[in-house]
């Protein structure tokens, strides 16, 4: 296999590939659920996410990038070329065909499926979870992903009829956190909340009709516990189901005159009430500060 001056690893095809690539054409049609399904593979774009993507062993199948990305980022494509991964060259316009952003960078990694089952997730004891049930917008979840994870959550599960967390907006909008935490897919939303109990959390659901106030929460210290957050979609919130088989129906406070919280924003206020209260320093279970929450 050939090797350009910097050492990375080249495709054996001369010259650098187009839209018609055969190779391309594989990588473009991940753009659509049903093929990321069939393959278990998906798209990366841009330099933080093939970063990330890189560090998590075994996860990037193929490194595509335009000649003078890889040049600005040699240091991706010499880590692609140490892990074995073959990197290709792309004309301009077939960066375009892959890339679904309007100023692309330049960089485009074709990823494995990061799945992993839920009672794997939960073996590994984590102190703050996040379930994203029914959220079928990418953008949103993408940022709770990303929040989840700045917080200290360990797994964040994707339950019911929720957006595919391979989506590429989500993608671009977990910022490289989808590498970082356990991602769980699980259809039944009510059997999630029960494995969650099982395990030992406590299952709090957001809702701006809760009966249990998020700020006296805290100040109870009932956020010092490991705890899973259940967050509805922007639109229609919640399930009923679900609400009613949490252990706390949990509203934010409202202090000015806003209607509400988007998604996001409520996330992560929920998020990082929690990370505060189990990194304290007389946490639960002799837990002590400055422990992971995940």
């Amino acid at each position: 296999m050939p090797s350009a001056p910097h050492g990375r690893r080249l495709d054996a095809v001369p010259g650098p590939f187009t839209p018609r690539t055969p190779r391309v054409v594989a990588a473009r049609r991940l753009q659509r659920r049903r093929d990321r399904e069939a393959t278990g593979r998906f798209l990366a774009e841009g330099p933080q996410a093939v970063r990330e993507a890189l560090a998590r062993a075994g996860t990037v199948v193929e490194l595509f990038g335009t000649p003078a990305a890889l040049d600005r980022y040699a240091d991706l494509a010499a880590l692609a070329a140490r892990a074995d991964v073959p990197v290709s060259e792309l004309t301009d316009e077939a960066l375009a065909a892959l890339a679904e952003t309007v100023a692309p960078q330049g960089l485009v990694a074709v990823c494995r499926h990061l799945d992993v089952p839920l009672d794997a997730a939960l073996a590994r004891g984590p102190r703050l979870v996040a379930v994203l049930a029914e959220i079928r917008d990418p953008g949103n979840a993408g940022t709770v992903l990303r929040t989840a994870d700045a917080a200290g959550a360990g797994a964040v599960v994707f339950a019911g009829d929720a957006v595919d967390p391979y989506n590429g907006k989500c993608v671009r909008a977990s910022a490289g956190s989808l590498f970082h935490v356990d991602v769980v897919r699980a259809t039944e939303p009510v059997a999630v909340v029960a494995a969650l109990r099982a395990a030992g959390l406590t299952v709090l659901a957001t809702t701006g009709y809760g009966d249990s106030d998020l700020d006296d929460l805290a100040d109870a210290g009932r956020l010092a516990a490991p705890t899973a957050w259940l967050f509805g979609s922007e639109a229609h919130g919640l399930p009923e189901e679900l609400t009613a088989a949490a252990d706390a129906r949990v509203r934010v406070p409202l202090h000015g005159r806003a209607e509400s919280l988007n998604l996001a924003a409520a996330a992560a206020v929920c998020l990082y009430a929690s990370a505060r209260a189990l990194r304290r320093p007389t946490g639960p279970r002799g837990h002590t500060a400055g422990e992971s929450a995940g």
